[in-house]
């Protein structure tokens, strides 16, 4: 299905093809969630452990995530209903709440997750307070949602996505980076030894409940006239390459943290779990300025993907009240405001900011399964999106995809107690 699209692409040489830049946007809302703190620390590890030597799961878990938002962005399309919409409409009402109410939680882990590390980049760089920055992180990103557009929002998104991927050019020039093995190893697998918690920490860390249900909504953006067939062909198509024009960018910020991990630390055998750490090591090892840039792309990933972190919560609870997300609605504010707030609280109470980011990762891990599994579901039935429904070829592949997925989550998991 999506190497049909590419070769469509490809070969169409109408102008009219141009039309795709006005359905970019998107995507990089979905973007900005998997290049976000928590995914900074994994491929920091990553890179300083095994140098290049685990890019292919960036190329990997990139593939997979383009297939799964691919498919939420349909659901949305077609039905003109989110994922947290359907589930209500679709799902006897305890099935549908036991996986909503989850879902909300794993949007408050994950905001956890993303406040924590806007914090601790506002420390690196100014010196304020943990909990003190936790706070300006989370009134930041709740006035960008009460008081701008989504169109505004995903303005701002595109321009942190921006900034980050800059900074991470300035950070690959300022390294000697070997890039004939990281061509090599973003292509062929690799295991070292003792390193698959890092794998599947990596491969968990992209593909994340929120983003599922986020895709579905915020895809309805572009103002679907449902009743047209031509115009739901055409947002299919622009759709995808949304979606994997944004992947490809998320990949390629990824594999460059990964890369400046590599050529800085691993070639001088120091071994990184910490974001602090990190950026404490940058500045004797390249300069100052770098361990600014540094920073500066931490704060602009961890208030970005905290907006769409409440943008997911307040679409989930909206959803559970059968209703689209709406900024101007109490359950969307509701939900919205649960996500921020409780991920907040959290900060102030943790003690071991380490042990609570791993609890936060096991929640993400114990819930995905769900997500998957009612996505999956949804979209494969006649009755919910018509002739657009899975094929049997395509179900078979997303459930390959997401069997692949839970297993590694619940591995992940286990390895957390054991």
């Amino acid at each position: 299905m999506i190497r049909e699209k590419i070769k469509s692409f490809l070969k169409d040489k109408n102008p009219a093809s141009l039309q795709v830049w006005k359905y970019i946007g998107p995507g990089f809302l979905v973007t900005i969630g998997f290049i976000d703190p928590g995914n900074w620390s994994v491929n920091i590890a990553a890179g300083s452990y095994y140098g290049y030597d685990l890019l292919w799961v960036i190329t990997l878990s990139t593939i997979i995530l383009i297939y799964f938002q691919h498919n939420a962005a349909h659901l949305g399309i077609v039905s003109g209903l989110c994922l947290s919409e359907a589930a209500t409409k679709y799902l006897k009402p305890y099935i549908s709440r036991t996986i909503l109410f989850s879902a909300v939680l794993a949007s408050v882990s994950t905001a956890f997750a993303e406040i924590f590390g806007g914090a601790v980049a506002l420390k690196m760089i100014f010196g304020i307070p943990l909990k003190i920055s936790a706070i300006l992180v989370s009134a930041f990103s709740l006035w960008m949602l009460f008081n701008h557009s989504y169109n505004k929002i995903e303005k701002w998104i595109i321009g942190f996505v921006s900034l980050i991927g800059l900074s991470f050019i300035f950070e690959i020039f300022f390294v000697d980076t070997n890039w004939r093995q990281t061509a090599i190893s973003c292509i062929l697998p690799d295991i070292p030894l003792n390193s698959m918690v890092i794998i599947m920490s990596v491969l968990g860390a992209v593909v994340m409940p929120h983003n599922i249900f986020l895709h579905s909504e915020i895809i309805q953006s572009r103002q679907i006239n449902l009743k047209d067939e031509s115009v739901k062909i055409k947002m299919l198509k622009y759709e995808f390459y949304d979606t994997i024009f944004s992947m490809i960018i998320g990949f390629a910020i990824n594999s460059a943290i990964i890369i400046v991990a590599a050529a800085v630390f691993f070639n001088k055998g120091i071994k990184v779990t910490e974001l602090e750490q990190a950026q404490n090591l940058l500045s004797p090892l390249l300069g100052k300025f770098a361990a600014i840039i540094f920073a500066l792309a931490l704060l602009f990933a961890g208030i970005a993907s905290s907006i769409t972190a409440g943008m997911a919560g307040g679409s989930i609870f909206a959803g559970i009240m059968g209703e689209p997300y709406d900024i101007k609605d109490k359950h969307t504010k509701t939900g919205i405001i649960l996500t921020i707030t409780l991920a907040l609280i959290f900060i102030f109470l943790i003690e071991n900011s380490l042990n609570a980011l791993i609890y936060s990762q096991m929640v993400l891990s114990i819930q995905l399964p769900f997500t998957i599994i009612t996505l999956i579901y949804l979209t494969s039935s006649k009755q919910i999106m018509g002739k657009y429904h899975n094929t049997v070829l395509n179900k078979l592949f997303l459930w390959s995809l997401g069997l692949v997925i839970i297993l590694l989550n619940i591995k992940l998991l286990l390895t957390m107690f054991v």
